[in-house]
C-alpha cells in the first residue's frame, strides 16, 4: 500500500493530483522515539532492546539499526518457495508490511502456513514498488528467507514474520553495484567523446567569441567544482552528550492538510525532553488549520505525562494575516532556548534530525545551520521525481560545497537552525527589510542567510533530514520557481556587498556562482541560435556539455542514493533550458516584485484586486466606446 493524498481523483485539470507519500506502521505509542526523563520507558529497537548506550557513543550506527526496523505499510504479492520433506513447494501470499530487515506476510490459508513452518529452506521472490520504501530500495527480490513467528488474528488473518538473510540495504548494493559500474564506464566514455569533440571545435568557438567561450569554460569548471567539493565533505558526527536547548518554530498559513504530521513529527525527536521545545504561529489562516492545531497538541497531551508535552509545545494564532517573517519573529520572541529551528508547515522531520543539526554549533564561530530536504511525495508523477534529484544534488552537492567552506548561502526553509541571539539583532532589518522601496515579502530564508553570514560561519549538516511537499502542478512548480528567482537576484545582490571579505575560495566560487545562471540565457541563445543561423555551424560541442553535466547530475544520484529516479535528472536539465532558463530574463526585470503566486498573501490579494479593477475599468472603458459608436451609427445616415 502506497500512502496517497486525502481525497478522491477527478480527472478535470484544475482538480487535485494525489500526492504519493511513505506509509510508515504506526507505532502503538505516538511518541516512539522521545526519551523518558524518568526511564519508565526507553527508546528503544523492537530486535533486542538496543539503546544508544549499547553502541558505546556511536550514535551513527544506532541511527542505522533504529532505521533498519522501520516498517512501512505494503501491498506485494509475494512469491514463496520452501523446500522440505515432501520436495519443493511454492506458495504465493501477500506482503503487508516490511523493513529493511524483514516482511509480514498474509497467509491464503492454514495449509500454506503449515509448509511453511515445516520447511527447511525458504526463499522469497517479490518485487519492491517505487514509493512504498525510501529511495533506492526499489527493486526485484529474491533471497533466501527464515520464519521467525507465525500467529492468527482475531479477524482470522493467518501472518507469517519473515526474516531477511541480509538485510535489504545489504541486498540493493548486491545487486546494483555491478548496474552502477556499467553505468560509470558509459560516463567515462561520453566524457572522453566531449574531450575529443571540444578539442576539435574549441578553436572555430574561441575565434567567434573568446568571452562567451571562456563563460563556458568558467561554468563548467564552476559545477564540477561543486562535485568535487561535495565529495569532500563530511557532516559533523554526532557527540551524544551535546544537546544544546533547541526551540523549533513552525510558521503556518492554511496548511491544514500537514500540519498535524509536521507537529507530530517536530516533538517527536530523539532529544532530551528539557531541551527541546516546539511553538506553532498560525498566520491567521483562512482554512481549518487552527482547529488541525488544537486537536494535535491535545492529543500529544494525552499521551504521556513523562514528557512533558504541555510545557514544551505551545501554539500562537496571529490576529491578522502579518507573512511568514512576521510569525517566525513572533515565535522567536517568546522561545526559551539558545538555539532556533525553522521548520516549514508542509515539512516532516526525521526523528533524529534535530541531534544531527545542533552538531556543528560546537563551533562558537557557527551562526547557522541548514539541513537535507528530501522530496516527500517523490513518486506521484514526472514532475516531482525530476524534483526529487533535483533536491538531492542542491543538498548533497551543492551546500555540501559550500560547507567545505563554512559558507552555505541559503539556509533553507524547510529545516534551519540559527542561534537566538543573531536573529534577535538582526529582527527589526529582517522584518522591515524593503528593495526598491518595495517590503520584503518572501526569501525570508535567503535573507536571514546573509545577516549571519556576514559576521558568522554557516553549514550543512548532511544528515539531519526533513522531507517536504514539492508542487505537483507545472503552473504552481513555476510559480514557486519564478518567486525563488526574484529572492535568489536580490539576496545575492546584498550578499555581494561583502562576501568578498570571506575566505577567498568562497568568494570566488560565490561571484561565479552568480554571474553563471544570470547570463546563461544569453550564452543559450547565442550557442544555439546566434551561431548555427550566421556562422552555419552545429553546436555539437555546447550540446555534448549541457549532455554531460546532466549525465554528472544523474549519475552522482544514482552512485549515492541507488535511486530509480537518477534518469530524471537529465530530464530536469532539459526541462530547466527549455523552460526554467527563461525565467530568469523575466526576474531581471521584476525582482522587486512582492508577491508570491502560490498563497493568497496580503501582497497577492493587493495584486488580485488591482487586476480586478483594470478589469473592471477596462470593461467600462469597452462599454463607453461601445455605446459611443452606437450613437454614431444611429446618427449616421
Amino acid at each position: 500500500m502506497i500512502g496517497r493524498k486525502k481525497g478522491l481523483k477527478d480527472k478535470k485539470a484544475n482538480a487535485p493530483i494525489e500526492d504519493i507519500l511513505l506509509m510508515p506502521k504506526e507505532d502503538r505509542r505516538m511518541l516512539s522515539y522521545v526519551p523518558d526523563k524518568q526511564q519508565i520507558r526507553n527508546n528503544m529497537d523492537r530486535r533486542g532492546g538496543k539503546t544508544l548506550e549499547t553502541f558505546e557513543g556511536r550514535a551513527d550506527d544506532y541511527i542505522k539499526t533504529i532505521q533498519s526496523g522501520i516498517r512501512y505499510q505494503v501491498d506485494y504479492e509475494v512469491k514463496v518457495v520452501c523446500k522440505g520433506k515432501v520436495g519443493k513447494q511454492q506458495l504465493t501470499c501477500r506482503g503487508i508490511d516490511i523493513s529493511s530487515t524483514g516482511i509480514l506476510l498474509e497467509m491464503k490459508d492454514e495449509e500454506q502456513q503449515k509448509i511453511m513452518q515445516e520447511a527447511k529452506s525458504i526463499r522469497l521472490l517479490f518485487d519492491i514498488i517505487p514509493g512504498s520504501m525510501p529511495e533506492g530500495y526499489e527493486m526485484k527480490v529474491k533471497q533466501k528467507a527464515k520464519l521467525v513467528r507465525s500467529m492468527k488474528t482475531q479477524d482470522g488473518k493467518i501472518l507469517c514474520g519473515m526474516e531477511f538473510e541480509k538485510t535489504l540495504a545489504q541486498y540493493a548494493t548486491r545487486r546494483k553495484d555491478g548496474y552502477m559500474l556499467t553505468v560509470a564506464s558509459l560516463l567515462i566514455f561520453f566524457i572522453s567523446s566531449f574531450i575529443v569533440m571540444m578539442r576539435a571545435e574549441s578553436v572555430i568557438y574561441f575565434k567567434f567569441n573568446k568571452w562567451l567561450y571562456l563563460y563556458s569554460i568558467i561554468a563548467a569548471a564552476f559545477l564540477l567544482s561543486r562535485y568535487l567539493f561535495g565529495a569532500l565533505y563530511r557532516p559533523v558526527p554526532i557527540d551524544k552528550d551535546y544537546t544544546p536547548g533547541v526551540t523549533i518554530i513552525v510558521p503556518c498559513f492554511n496548511e491544514e492538510e500537514w500540519i498535524r504530521r509536521t507537529i507530530l513529527s517536530c516533538v517527536n525527536q530523539d532529544y532530551p525532553v528539557d531541551k527541546l521545545e516546539v511553538i506553532v504561529v498560525d498566520d491567521c489562516s483562512s482554512d481549518r488549520s487552527v482547529e488541525e492545531i488544537k486537536a494535535t497538541i491535545e492529543l500529544l497531551k494525552k499521551e504521556d505525562e513523562h514528557y512533558e508535552v504541555a510545557k514544551r509545545v505551545s501554539y500562537l494564532v496571529q490576529p491578522q494575516n502579518a507573512g511568514k517573517r512576521d510569525a517566525l519573529c513572533e515565535g522567536v520572541k517568546i522561545a526559551q532556548h539558545e538555539l532556533i529551528v525553522f521548520v516549514d508547515s508542509d515539512s516532516f522531520l526525521d526523528p533524529f534530525a534535530i541531534r544531527n543539526l545542533v552538531q556543528p554549533f560546537k563551533d562558537p564561530k557557527m551562526g547557522g545551520v541548514a539541513g537535507r530536504t528530501d522530496v516527500a511525495n517523490t513518486y506521484t508523477n514526472s514532475l516531482t521525481k525530476m524534483q526529487s534529484v533535483r533536491y538531492y544534488i542542491a543538498f548533497r552537492v551543492m551546500k555540501a560545497a559550500e560547507a567545505y567552506f563554512d559558507g552555505v548561502t541559503c539556509l533553507s526553509g524547510p529545516l534551519s537552525c540559527y542561534r537566538k541571539e543573531i536573529i534577535m539583532e538582526n529582527m527589526d532589518a529582517w522584518l522591515n527589510q524593503k528593495f526598491l522601496g518595495q517590503k520584503a515579502t518572501f526569501g525570508d530564508d535567503r535573507a536571514m542567510t546573509n545577516f549571519v553570514l556576514e559576521h558568522h560561519r554557516t553549514s550543512y549538516q548532511d544528515t539531519a533530514i526533513c522531507s517536504t511537499i514539492v508542487p505537483n502542478k507545472h503552473k504552481v512548480f513555476l510559480k514557486q520557481q519564478m518567486r525563488w528567482k526574484r529572492s535568489w537576484l536580490r539576496e545575492s545582490i546584498m550578499a555581494g556587498k561583502f562576501m568578498w571579505r570571506k575566505e577567498p575560495f568562497m568568494a570566488v566560487f560565490f561571484y561565479i556562482g552568480l554571474i553563471v545562471p544570470v547570463a546563461a540565457p544569453i550564452v543559450v541563445l547565442y550557442n544555439l541560435v546566434y551561431v548555427p543561423i550566421t556562422q552555419r555551424v552545429f553546436p555539437t560541442t555546447f550540446l555534448v556539455g549541457l549532455f554531460l553535466m546532466s549525465l554528472i547530475m544523474s549519475i552522482v544520484q544514482l552512485l549515492l542514493r541507488r535511486s530509480s529516479t537518477w534518469i530524471y535528472g537529465m530530464l530536469f536539465c532539459i526541462y530547466y533550458e527549455a523552460v526554467l532558463l527563461w525565467q530568469m530574463p523575466l526576474a531581471w526585470v521584476t525582482f522587486w516584485k512582492s508577491t508570491w503566486g502560490t498563497r493568497m498573501t496580503p501582497e497577492d490579494v493587493k495584486e488580485q484586486e488591482r487586476k480586478e479593477k483594470r478589469k473592471q475599468d477596462k470593461k467600462g472603458g469597452n462599454a463607453d466606446e461601445e455605446a459611443t459608436g452606437s450613437n454614431q451609427a444611429e446618427e449616421c445616415p
